[in-house]
């Protein structure tokens, strides 16, 4: 009689696995884009993001392929309500994608790593608020610890942080909007980045007739660069949209901050300045993650016990 639910409970248990290897994954690839995009810092921001546009379609329609996909692409596309929401998804995660070339350009790397600080607590927030999630003690406690960091971070910069803000906002809705739709990973990128290519080529398009575009036969190593946009681009993407789909928000908000972290060394191996805002945001962060994470490891145990039990 138990049989079911063990397999339920199995089940579950495989889905939070994979969901959580994905957002790891996902993070470990966006931790690391400073580098990609400094090497590519000669090239405009826009330019940047248009090519990342183009050559998702090519490597998102091969894993399309691969995985057997394109009927949920064409009931995709059928749908009125789901192409409409996955335009606003495009729209936002292309003016992500612009702040945060734009950040890294202008040598502004610790202020896109606060944005993305600031990010899951706007997790929390929609979790808490709009998907009616609830808080335990510890994570309230984490979350208060995580806030007071990033506060103090703020107030040191000296201005009110707009790139940072706006990469938190729009990356946040963009996770609520993929959340939410009824489309797969790979499916809904695939048309996220359809949608936005027309408006893409034709600028590229118009740089190569006014013969100011970076993309040509006079420079390889830039050509392959900005190629490799696209699965630099799809790649952790896809293993977000998949995490989305499985975990909590306030998890995903918490897992994220392994990418600014990274993002926040790169910044300092590449000179900019390190004040004592950051210093007290970076250490309290990093407490509420061991915070988080100690109570998450016993929620999960007691969980677990529960179950033993139901199933006894």
């Amino acid at each position: 009689m138990n049989a079911p639910d063990s397999g339920s409970h199995k089940d579950a248990d495989a889905a939070l696995r994979f969901g959580l290897l994905c957002a790891v994954g996902a993070y470990l690839l966006w931790g690391v884009m400073p580098p990609y995009i400094k090497a590519i810092g000669h090239v405009p921001p826009i330019e940047i993001v248009a090519h990342r546009i183009l050559w998702s379609i090519p490597f998102g329609a091969i894993l399309i392929v691969l995985r057997q996909q394109w009927p949920e692409v064409r009931t995709a596309f059928s749908d009125r309500r789901v192409l409409l929401m996955l335009t606003l998804s495009a729209l936002m995660i292309a003016g992500n994608w612009l702040i945060y070339v734009w950040a890294i350009a202008q040598e502004n790397i610790l202020e896109a790593s606060l944005g993305y600080f600031i990010n899951p607590l706007m997790y929390v927030a929609a979790g808490v608020f709009v998907l009616g999630e609830k808080l335990r003690r510890a994570q309230i406690i984490a979350v208060g610890m995580a806030t007071f960091g990033v506060i103090v971070l703020t107030i040191g910069s000296g201005a009110f942080p707009w790139t940072a803000i706006t990469l938190a906002a729009l990356f946040t809705a963009y996770g609520y909007v993929r959340k939410t739709t009824p489309v797969g990973a790979m499916p809904g990128l695939f048309i996220e980045t359809s949608l936005l290519a027309p408006i893409a080529f034709l600028y590229l398009l118009w740089l190569s007739a006014m013969g100011s575009g970076s993309f040509g036969p006079a420079d390889l190593e830039t050509d392959v660069l900005l190629v490799l946009a696209g699965p630099v681009t799809v790649l952790p993407l896809v293993l977000f949209a998949l995490a989305a789909r499985r975990l909590r928000l306030s998890t995903i908000g918490f897992l994220q901050y392994m990418a600014p972290t990274m993002q926040f060394l790169f910044a300092l191996y590449y000179g900019e300045t390190f004040t004592l805002a950051h210093a007290i945001c970076f250490g309290s962060i990093w407490i509420a993650l061991a915070v988080f994470s100690f109570d998450a490891v016993r929620a999960n145990r007691a969980e677990k016990r529960a179950r033993i039990s139901q199933g006894a």
